[in-house]
């Protein structure tokens, strides 16, 4: 990305993009979750019902966003047009989802995630 701006507002997108499918997940009977979040100022914060928290953040000195889940900590950078993780290569959707099974225990669908802005 070209400039900060445009990481932020692409980092944006795709933070509204996770809160509206944490929404969809919450309101599906079949999750029986009493998980909650909230989204300010680019940090979205996800409680989880056993009172731990995720959180999703974006940094924009290094252009990435940052996921901090119980099991560690995360930075996916611009990639090919995907948001993927600068250790593992993980891309961003699979592996939140994954996070968020974990401790959240809650099944959220983030295969429409938006990529980077180029």
């Amino acid at each position: 990305m070209a400039t900060d701006t445009a990481f932020i507002a692409s980092a944006d997108a795709v933070l509204a993009a996770i809160g509206a499918a944490l929404d969809a997940a919450l309101a599906d009977d079949a999750n029986d979750n009493d998980a909650d979040w909230s989204l300010n100022d680019g940090i979205l914060e996800i409680e989880c019902t056993d009172g731990s928290k995720l959180i999703v953040n974006r940094h924009v000195p290094n252009r990435e966003i940052w996921v901090a889940a119980r099991t560690g900590g995360f930075h996916f950078r611009a990639n090919a047009g995907m948001w993927r993780d600068t250790r593992s290569g993980d891309e961003l959707s699979a592996k939140l989802a994954a996070l968020l099974r974990e401790q959240a225990k809650l099944t959220v669908d983030l295969t429409g995630l938006p990529g980077p802005a180029e």
